[in-house]
């Protein structure tokens, strides 16, 4: 009998069926790899499993017996965790603080023993093989090392059911192979693991059995091994899927953007590029080589130490995101939830944010004509929600991300920077984002790229920018654009390539 059975479970929002009768079975030492296009209702399924929502319909099974939780809490005492897609940190903690929290260790005046505090996550920390301080404060934290905290703190649980949504999806490849040892230990010791993923070589390397979702339906479980890729992307989007990347030779015009010397003093030094009209230019490197600092500074998110940023030829002074933004550029961050969105606001007022001054009518927003555009964009993008008033905060990542691109490109900008834009977004998802970045070269607009995926850096990019430790160590061009001339570069093995 399976450790863990989810029988007939359905989910309703607003009216809407998000999961329609999904049964699933998870043995104990089992990877469970889950998949499905954005909003086919995994994480959903996931977040009823770990207590966070309720199912409408259909019954859970634990050895045996049913159970039915009514918060995180109940999961947890049941020996169930998860790792959210979504990171939610408590910013001004520290990362041990966030790790026990509530579970803190006390001396015998019933206070906090921060001492021992320290001592068990340093611990925990040397099992798993982080190599993080517990004292710094969350907030100090990148984005991959808040990921890696989170997988400590549900190691921390002594969970037998482990549900991974998206776990390296910031983290490098060397953090990667940390925690495919760790899945595989965990594997070894008789936990459950389910691994949501929309990595394709991924699923394979990790998964005993796999389980597709399709539209909140069970379109079927087998082992891994029964299934290749192709099999498993028309399961997933109902159709073949013989080319993801939408790449299109574009003819490249002239330069529209230059960096000179661009320096931000222990970040990135002496970087100079030039982005010319129609070209998608690719940034690669490995995590920490300075690449998001960089669109960053040239955003005007950070401020530059030295250097020139010109535009169209003419030297501009780029301080704040509005002075970019009238400079005709405009940024998907790599975190959307903390950067892109405004996540107590509908999916309409996301939209229209940056474009507010096109609605204004003599001091008032004309919101006949705003809520016309709003919904041209969710058509034109593709957003699945059920109206402009929906929660943005209720979409999956997906679907999120395609608000973040369509809030930006309400404001027409000529060059675009793209910082992961397809980080946790499934296959089909990521072909839509794929073409609509060739669409804009096609348009004369000009795509700067931040991506940790070569494939990705490889088959949309015309030229490949490669940073190392905060320096420009390649740019490749035509045939140079290939997995070793680009890792060579961004470990620095080699002179620059050019």
């Amino acid at each position: 009998m399976a450790y863990l059975q989810l029988q007939g479970i359905s989910k309703f929002f607003h009216g809407v069926r998000a999961l329609n009768q999904v049964s699933v079975e998870i043995e104990r030492g089992e990877i469970h790899v889950l998949i499905g296009e954005n909003g086919a209702g995994k994480s959903t399924l996931m977040k009823i499993v770990a207590g966070l929502y309720q199912q409408d319909e259909g019954t859970i099974l634990l050895d045996g017996q049913e159970v039915r939780f009514g918060g995180p809490l109940d999961a947890i005492q049941h020996h169930i965790s998860m790792i959210h897609q979504e990171l939610m940190p408590i910013p001004y903690l520290t990362v041990a603080e966030n790790i026990f929290l509530g579970r803190e260790p006390l001396n015998k005046a019933g206070l906090l023993d921060k001492k021992k505090l320290i001592a068990q996550a340093e611990e925990l920390f040397q099992m798993i093989g982080i190599d993080i301080d517990p004292r710094t404060e969350m907030r100090r934290l990148s984005v991959a090392q808040i990921q890696l905290v989170e997988i400590a703190k549900a190691v921390s649980f002594n969970s037998q059911v482990l549900i991974m949504d998206e776990p390296t999806s910031a983290i490098s490849d060397k953090e990667i192979e940390k925690l495919y040892k760790l899945i595989f230990k965990l594997k070894a010791d008789g936990v459950a693991i389910v691994f949501i993923s929309h990595k394709l070589d991924e699923i394979f390397r990790v998964a005993d059995k796999i389980t597709v979702l399709r539209d909140g339906d069970f379109i079927g479980t087998k082992p891994a091994s029964e299934l290749d890729k192709d099999t498993l992307i028309s399961m997933m989007i109902g159709r073949d899927l013989t080319n993801i990347y939408y790449k299109e030779p574009v003819p490249i015009g002239e330069p529209v953007l230059e960096v000179r010397n661009l320096t931000k003093a222990g970040l990135f030094e002496d970087i100079s590029f030039t982005l010319h009209q129609n070209e998608i230019l690719g940034i690669a490197g490995l995590m920490g080589a300075g690449r998001t600092e960089l669109v960053e500074t040239i955003f005007g998110m950070r401020s530059a130490d030295s250097g020139q940023i010109l535009i169209k030829g003419k030297e501009v002074s780029i301080k704040c995101p509005t002075d970019a933004q009238k400079n005709g550029l405009a940024l998907i961050p790599e975190d959307r939830k903390k950067l892109g969105l405004d996540l107590k606001d509908s999916t309409g007022f996301n939209i229209s944010l940056c474009d507010l001054n096109e609605f204004n009518r003599c001091g008032m927003i004309d919101k006949k004509t705003e809520a016309a555009r709003v919904d041209d964009m969710i058509r034109e993008m593709n957003v699945k929600v059920t109206s402009r008033k929906s929660p943005v905060v209720s979409l999956s990542g997906g679907n999120q991300q395609k608000v973040v691109l369509a809030k930006w490109l309400m404001t027409a900008p000529d060059i675009l920077i793209m910082d992961e834009p397809t980080r946790g977004i499934d296959i089909g998802a990521k072909t839509e984002i794929y073409k609509l970045i060739t669409k804009l070269a096609q348009q004369g607009k000009s795509v700067i790229m931040v991506s940790s995926e070569l494939p990705e850096v490889i088959g949309m990019s015309d030229r490949v920018l490669v940073l190392c430790a905060g320096h420009l160590t390649g740019e490749l061009t035509g045939e140079q654009i290939n997995q070793q001339d680009i890792m060579r570069c961004a470990t620095n093995q080699v002179a620059s390539v050019h």
